[in-house]
């Protein structure tokens, strides 16, 4: 990772009638323009974001997607879906006068950065993307209803906690009812308790301090109420869209890199060897020691050199 930047310039853009979004530029105002899109949905960047990008080189362009991180109203479901979201990266890319732009994405970003990238191939120039998600009906039900249980018992018993067993055949919308109380507190509750199982999950190693992220009542809201609110909903497309050949045949041109966690749990490898499988131009790397999270060190090296490979394309 290179070292820690300040933004150079900060600003919210307004999308709709209700949403504002927060964005930042760091690095090199002159440089090839980058935009990370983070993970969730509903998760927000964080100013670590900027390190995966060499700052000499890089206009990096970070923002906070509609009701995450810094972005207003925050937890706001309203217009709210995967197309309001590419929409807006059109918006930004064009307020900030971008030709073209190399694009970053894990997790949930992974799947915004293809979703982007087949909505708009000419404005890509490149794809960067980590722990390929692509919102199959198969994808959702290992994570969260019997899959990555198995391997995470206890956690999970956490999880399920707050769902009466009469409703636990299916778990996210029995949280959707929960996560769209009218009772404030038992929103929270759900949300923490959501928002935890992930934390629990994301890393090879569990980390405490990751963990305790899902503790904090307007992360764990908003991040909670917008990913479950996808969810239920299959992401707003067709199952298994990403994938389609006519899909994957509008981006077979840009290069791309995938870096995949071995022993990710919350988007295993089976989706990013899918992937590959109908894209075999992308260069995929499963990464043996490494589980979901880009702060996991195999992740992290192979992800800076991704960007690093990209900085003069």
């Amino acid at each position: 990772m290179y070292p820690p930047i300040e933004p150079y310039e900060t600003g919210n853009l307004k999308v709709s009638d209700i949403h504002t979004l927060y964005y930042e530029l760091s690095g090199n105002k002159t440089g090839t323009p980058v935009v990370f899109l983070h993970g969730g949905p509903g998760g927000g960047t964080d100013e670590k974001d900027r390190s995966f990008f060499n700052p000499q080189k890089y206009k990096i362009i970070l923002f906070d997607q509609r009701g995450a991180g810094k972005s207003s109203p925050s937890a706001c479901l309203e217009e709210n879906t995967t197309w309001d979201l590419v929409k807006d990266i059109e918006r930004i890319r064009e307020k900030l006068n971008v030709e073209k732009w190399h694009v970053f994405g894990g997790s949930w970003g992974s799947a915004l950065s293809l979703a982007y990238a087949q909505s708009h191939p000419d404005r890509v120039k490149s794809l960067v993307l980590r722990g390929i998600f692509t919102l199959r009906k198969s994808e959702l039900s290992f994570f969260y209803q019997n899959g990555a249980s198995h391997l995470f018992p206890e956690a999970w018993d956490e999880f399920v906690a707050p769902i009466p067993e009469a409703e636990r055949h299916d778990i996210m919308l029995a949280y959707h009812a929960q996560l769209n109380s009218v009772d404030g507190q038992t929103r929270i509750t759900a949300a923490k308790a959501w928002s935890k199982w992930e934390m629990s999950t994301s890393k090879l190693f569990v980390d405490p301090e990751h963990v305790a992220e899902a503790s904090k009542d307007d992360f764990a809201n908003a991040f909670a109420r917008i990913e479950n609110h996808y969810f239920v909903k299959d992401g707003f497309m067709r199952d298994g869209q990403l994938l389609e050949k006519q899909e994957i045949d509008k981006i077979r041109h840009i290069p791309t890199i995938i870096v995949q966690g071995r022993y990710d749990v919350v988007c295993p490898a089976t989706t990013a060897y899918t992937l590959k499988k109908a894209w075999p131009e992308t260069t995929l790397h499963i990464v043996p020691d490494a589980g979901h999270s880009s702060r996991e060190p195999g992740n992290m090296k192979l992800l800076v050199q991704a960007t690093d490979q990209f900085a003069d394309l």
